[in-house]
């Protein structure tokens, strides 16, 4: 993952998806020792439709067909590999981070198929943690490997959507 001596991979350093998942297991235990009262209830099968549809939709519509679109090009969707070639087709047509976006959408989901808005709450934090963590220094790495080109998808392309 990522080790100092590697030229042609982003300094990604721990696998991105651990930061929703400690959001969801974080939030799970806040809501169980402070919890939040929303002063409503929603049935649970409205929640597991809303919620639930919300995971299955961003995967189904953003991290799959993403992870796809690398594949078919001979590249990993594992961020510290090297990258040989800009992807645009599929969901990176109009959002430079598909995968990311994914992760963000299921907090939401969870939240809202658990009830729990410690989770919703934490999804910015993790929005910037993912960032910080895997974004910029995947920007950086794209920036120095393809220069112009892309710089040229960027300008066309927003980061969220």
């Amino acid at each position: 993952m990522g080790e100092p001596g590697d030229r042609d991979a982003a300094r990604v350093r721990f696998p991105p998806p651990l930061l929703p998942l400690a959001a969801v297991l974080i939030g799970v235990a806040l809501q169980r020792w402070a919890p939040i009262d929303l002063g409503f209830d929603v049935a649970p099968v409205a929640r597991y439709i809303v919620g639930g549809g919300l995971v299955v939709l961003a995967f189904l519509t953003l991290a799959i067909p993403a992870s796809r679109a690398f594949h078919r090009t001979g590249q990993s969707d594992i961020p510290w590999t090297p990258t040989p070639e800009i992807v645009e087709g599929g969901p990176f047509r109009f959002t430079r981070n598909p995968m990311y976006l994914t992760m963000l959408l299921a907090c939401v989901g969870f939240a809202i198929l658990l009830f729990n808005p410690w989770i919703l709450l934490l999804t910015p934090l993790v929005a910037l943690g993912l960032y910080v963590a895997a974004i910029r220094p995947e920007e950086e790495y794209l920036e120095a490997k393809f220069g112009d080109a892309y710089l040229a998808y960027k300008g066309r392309v927003r980061r969220w959507l």
